[in-house]
C-alpha cells in the first residue's frame, strides 16, 4: 500500500463536518424480504430479527480480512458456545467461498480473484445475522456477495443448531420427513404466475431430494410465525427476475414443521429468557476497562507522535488483552469497529473508551463502500453509528472506509471524516508478531498513522515490542483525532 502524507488529507478534510449521523430507524432492505415478492437485497448489509444479544454468552466472531484493494475479501460469522458442529459448518462454507475467489482451489490456476485482471470491482464479502437464539435454537444467516459472480452476487443460507439433539440442522430439517412434498407442494404453487418463473426453472431446482437440499437454503420464522423461503438469483427463476422469496402463513406451515421446526417457531414468536445450548462454560468473562491515562496535552506539532489505529474489533479477547498492554504504556490509540461486532460486544467497546481511546466507525460489515449505492452506503455508516452510540453514549466522528476505497459518492453519503493510514502492516498477511512489529518500528515517522488488526492475535502480540520500542524513541502514541488537532 502506498504512503499517504498526513497533511494533504488535513487540507483537503478542513472542510468536511465533523459530527457523526446517527439513525435508529428501520433496517435497511436485507433478508427479510416481502411475502411472496423480490426479496429486497441492499449488498450485504442484512439486517436481524429482534434478538437479545446479551443472551449470547462466550461468544465470538471468527474474522478475516485483506487491505489488498486489487482483491477486497472480508469473511465473518459467530461461534456460540455449544453450537461447535454449526459453527464447524459455517466455517467450512466460508473458507471454500474464500478458495475460490481466491483461485486456491484449482491446483493454482489462475481462477477467481486471482484471474481476474480487468475485470472491475471484484469482492468478497461474507457476513452474519442472527435469526433467534434463545432456548436450545440457533439460528444465523450468511449473506454472501461476490462480485466474481455471474448472477447478481447476493448468496445468503440458514444455518441453525438443536440443542435439544446438539445437531446441526439445515434449513430442510425445520420441516418432518412425512411432510417435505406437502410442502415442496405448497411452495411450488406459491411460485406459480410469478414474473421470471417457469414450471421448468422450478422443476430443475425443486424436482428431487438433491435440489431441495441445495436450493431451500435459506428458510426462517417471521414474528408472527409465518415460515419464510428465499431462493438466490437463477435458482427457481431466470436470472432477471432476481432474488424471489415466498411466505407460507404460520396456519398452513405449522402442521408440517418438525419437533426442531416447532421450537425454532416457538422460540422466533415468543422466546425464552435466555439460550441454552448445554455448552459446559458459557460465561464471557467481563472486559474491565482500563486506568483512564486522563487528558491528552501532547502537542503534536512539536513532539513525535504516532497514532496507532486498530480495524476489524472489537474481538473477544483479543481487544481486552490490547487494552491491557496500552495501558501500561498510557497509550491512546483509535478503534475503527465493524457494525456487527459492535452490536455483539458492547462491553468491549465501553471497555475501550472508558480506557481513554477513541472509537470510530468502520462499517457494518465491511463491503467496499465504493462498490454500493448512496443509500447503502449511508446505511452501513448510520447502523454503525447507532451500535456505538448504544454501546458507548456517543456518536463518531471518524470513519475508515474499508480497505481505503472512497469516493465522492462515499463522502457525499456521510457527515463523519474519512481517515486513512501511512503505515500498512499487512498484518492480515503475514501472522507474525515480530514481523507486525518491526514492520511498524522500521516504517512509521513522526506524525504518521498505522493500521493493524485487533482480531488477530498475532498482531495484538506484536504490539508491546511497538510501544516498548518507540517509547523510548520519544514517540507518543495519541489518537487520530488528537493527532488531526494538533499538528
Amino acid at each position: 500500500m502506498p504512503r499517504r502524507t498526513l497533511a494533504p488529507v488535513l487540507l483537503l478534510l478542513g472542510s468536511l463536518a465533523m459530527t457523526a449521523a446517527c439513525s435508529t430507524g428501520s433496517s435497511p432492505a436485507d433478508s427479510a424480504p416481502s411475502p411472496d415478492g423480490r426479496s429486497r437485497a441492499g449488498g450485504n448489509d442484512t439486517g436481524s430479527t429482534q434478538v437479545d444479544l446479551s443472551k449470547l454468552k462466550g461468544v465470538s466472531i471468527v474474522s478475516d480480512s485483506s487491505t489488498d484493494r486489487s482483491c477486497p475479501w472480508a469473511t465473518s460469522y459467530p461461534d456460540v458456545p455449544g453450537a461447535d458442529t454449526m459453527t464447524a459448518a459455517m466455517k467450512k462454507d466460508v473458507e471454500g467461498r474464500l478458495a475460490v475467489f481466491l483461485g486456491e482451489d484449482t491446483g493454482g490456476q489462475a481462477t477467481g480473484c486471482g484471474g481476474m485482471d480487468g475485470v472491475e470491482g471484484p469482492e468478497l464479502n461474507v457476513s452474519f445475522s442472527f435469526l433467534v437464539a434463545s432456548g436450545d435454537v440457533l439460528g444465523v444467516r450468511l449473506a454472501t456477495v461476490d462480485r466474481t459472480s455471474n448472477a447478481d452476487g447476493l448468496g445468503t443460507k440458514a444455518y441453525w443448531y438443536d440443542g435439544a439433539a446438539k445437531k446441526h440442522r439445515t434449513s430442510p430439517g425445520l420441516i418432518a420427513d412425512g411432510s417435505q412434498d406437502a410442502f415442496v407442494a405448497a411452495v411450488k404453487k406459491r411460485l406459480e404466475k410469478r414474473e421470471g418463473v417457469t414450471p421448468d426453472t422450478v422443476e430443475t431446482a425443486l424436482g428431487d431430494q438433491e435440489g431441495r437440499d441445495t436450493y431451500l437454503d435459506d428458510m426462517a420464522f417471521t414474528p408472527d410465525g409465518d415460515l419464510k423461503v428465499d431462493f438466490d438469483r437463477g435458482t427457481v427463476g431466470v436470472p432477471p427476475a432476481g432474488r424471489i422469496s415466498v411466505t407460507l402463513p404460520s396456519a398452513t406451515v405449522t402442521p408440517w414443521l418438525s419437533d426442531f421446526g416447532s421450537r425454532a417457531q416457538r422460540q422466533t414468536t415468543d422466546p425464552d429468557a435466555k439460550l441454552d445450548l448445554g455448552a459446559a462454560h458459557t460465561s464471557a468473562p467481563t472486559v474491565a476497562a482500563q486506568p483512564h491515562p486522563g487528558e491528552d496535552t501532547t502537542d503534536c506539532s512539536t513532539a513525535k507522535c504516532i497514532a496507532l489505529t486498530f480495524d476489524d474489533g472489537p474481538a473477544a479477547p483479543e481487544t481486552a488483552t490490547l487494552l491491557k498492554y496500552l495501558a501500561q504504556y498510557k497509550a491512546r490509540a483509535t478503534f475503527f469497529c465493524v457494525g456487527q461486532n459492535v452490536a455483539t460486544h458492547p462491553d468491549i467497546v465501553r471497555a475501550e473508551m472508558k480506557s481513554g481511546h477513541e472509537i470510530a466507525n468502520h462499517s457494518w460489515n465491511h463491503p467496499v463502500l465504493t462498490n454500493l449505492t448512496p443509500a447503502q452506503v449511508r446505511s452501513q455508516l448510520e447502523r454503525t453509528n447507532a451500535a456505538i452510540k448504544a454501546a458507548t453514549g456517543r456518536e463518531p466522528t471518524l470513519f475508515r472506509p474499508p480497505y481505503g476505497a472512497i469516493d465522492g459518492k462515499v463522502r457525499a453519503a456521510t457527515s463523519l471524516s474519512p481517515a486513512l493510514w501511512d503505515v500498512d502492516t499487512l498484518d492480515w498477511k503475514f501472522h507474525d508478531p515480530a514481523k507486525v512489529a518491526q514492520t511498524v518500528i522500521s516504517q512509521a515517522e513522526p506524525n504518521d498513522v498505522v493500521l493493524v488488526h485487533d482480531i488477530h492475535p498475532t498482531s495484538v502480540a506484536a504490539i508491546p515490542e511497538v510501544l516498548r520500542t518507540l517509547t523510548a524513541r520519544g514517540y507518543h502514541f495519541v489518537t487520530v483525532s488528537h493527532l488531526r488537532a494538533t499538528m
